[in-house]
């Protein structure tokens, strides 16, 4: 494929650690010899006069790194070259090039093509301010959620668990048996602040008469509503369906405190869980009938334990009733509660971390003296504390599912194997990390990127920021994931 190669033997800090044990010690000789092994190795492979770099990932000044660095200089110059050649868009793409951005598209997983095509008909930094905006659109978009029905429905302990808290710590909605919510009062996410659940007051209560009540509880600010109801729904509950329907607003009946209704049940003789569940949402489809309204879809929750019934139903209709931005923001926001919302944050971030390396690489482009590992370090630390919040692994949120749970701290936080403690994570922690990875993705995947979108090697700062934030965002991402299910699994432990 004519194609460069290097041989490296790495660990080397390791060979010359257990070499110093034998009297006769000395550190030139066993370079010597190391080097001699692998020489003698390839050419019996029958690899003539292969080049052989020794090194250590943690002692980058010694051996052969500083060597290696200049001649991977030397390289990128002249991939460099080759870059700012003009393409000649009649030739088409070799079937080895088609072969190699397939592999690119399954390693990478972003749509390369698409990107391609952007930065040939813009240049590199119109494309990183195009996703900055976007990046900031994500950031601050609001997503206003009202919760409304009758009094005693469990109102406000659904508000409470959308933001993953109990009924009793301090910011939480207040509960009760009589009427707790007297006007409407906004409850922002604990760590998603613009997203915000609104507990409004009781429907068909003296001061909320039902023609009224949209108005007096400023309907129009509100992306959507869920209508609450614990045993049944009442024609209010209709009258106000209708009137938000009126409005052009969206709206869902969900039937609350399952968990009180099955523990009844499960004490009836024959008590079959299927069978109650078919009863209780036909119970409501008919009572919602009686009082008016026809063909009525009700979501069956429990606040007690999301995964259950139909809230996992409820949260994909809702994401497909919303617009992309405030998908994000409803997504990012929902406690992990099972292994379908994990993927949806997953796919989420994954699609960030391609973002954030774009922005990144323009930054590694510009020939500022050290600008790029500035900003590069700016944008993996603010990307790695966001992957901490988004999966719930953060201090205050493993504080908070333990309190949910019923669970010590300590114990959630052994479930976490591979990741550090977000409180870990400083700009010194991650320049640690890329100090110790500098060869991340290595010269293969540089030239496969260069060879597809050839102006990101305009510079080499801007091919190796892209593909040192990409891989290192991704890799953190994969840990932060696999510790999120264990310390779910952890916490539904009986």
């Amino acid at each position: 494929m004519k194609k460069r190669f290097y041989y490296v033997w790495s660990k080397m800090d390791v060979s010359i650690k257990n070499e110093k044990l034998k009297p006769d010690f000395n550190e030139e000789a066993t370079l010597q010899q190391v080097r001699k092994y692998c020489l003698d190795n390839l050419m019996k492979a029958g690899i003539s006069s292969p080049e052989i770099f020794l090194i250590s990932s943690w002692y980058q000044e010694k051996y052969d790194f500083p060597l290696l660095q200049r001649t991977l200089e030397k390289e990128f110059k002249a991939l460099r070259r080759r870059a700012l050649r003009p393409v000649d868009k009649s030739t088409k793409p070799s079937k080895g090039s088609g072969i190699h951005f397939s592999l690119l598209q399954k390693i990478l997983k972003i749509d390369l093509a698409k990107l391609r095509d952007d930065l040939m008909h813009g240049n590199l930094e119109e494309v990183a301010e195009e996703i900055c905006q976007e990046l900031d659109e994500l950031q601050n978009v609001r997503l206003d959620i009202a919760i409304t029905g009758v009094s005693g429905a469990g109102k406000s302990s659904l508000v409470n668990a959308l933001r993953g808290m109990t009924d009793y710590e301090e910011g939480a909605a207040e509960v009760g048996i009589t009427q707790t919510t007297k006007e409407c009062q906004a409850y922002p996410h604990p760590l998603f602040p613009n997203v915000i659940i609104w507990d409004l007051p009781g429907i068909g209560t003296p001061d909320f008469r039902p023609k009224d009540y949209l108005e007096k509880v400023r309907f129009s600010q509100y992306d959507f509503f869920m209508i609450v109801g614990s045993e049944r729904f009442t024609e209010n509950d209709v009258l106000l369906a209708q009137e938000i329907k009126k409005m052009m607003k969206t709206f869902y009946f969900v039937r609350s405190k399952m968990d009180v209704s099955m523990a009844a049940e499960i004490r009836k003789p024959n008590f079959n869980m299927d069978r109650s569940i078919k009863k209780i949402r036909k119970y409501c489809y008919d009572n919602l009938t009686k009082v008016g309204y026809s063909n009525p879809s009700v979501f069956l929750i429990s606040t007690q334990d999301l995964n259950m019934y139909d809230f996992p139903a409820l949260q994909e209709t809702l994401g497909n009733d919303l617009d992309d931005l405030k998908r994000h923001a409803l997504i990012m926001a929902l406690p992990v509660f099972s292994r379908e919302i994990l993927e949806k944050k997953k796919a989420e971030m994954e699609a960030l971390t391609w973002k954030l390396a774009i922005v990144s690489c323009a930054i590694g482009a510009i020939p500022v003296p050290g600008l790029s590992l500035a900003c590069d370090l700016g944008i993996l630390v603010g990307a790695l504390l966001r992957f901490y919040k988004v999966f719930g692994l953060d201090v205050e949120s493993l504080c908070r599912v333990a309190q949910l749970v019923g669970k010590g701290y300590q114990l959630l936080k052994s479930a976490i194997k591979k990741s550090p403690m977000s409180s870990e994570i400083t700009p010194t922690f991650v320049a640690g990390l890329l100090a110790r990875s500098s060869l991340w993705g290595g010269l293969t995947v540089i030239e496969l990127v260069l060879d597809f979108i050839p102006v990101l090697g305009s510079l080499a700062g801007g091919a190796i920021s892209f593909i040192t934030t990409f891989f290192m965002l991704r890799s953190f991402l994969k840990d932060i994931v696999e510790d999120a299910e264990n310390v779910r699994a952890k916490a539904a432990e009986p």
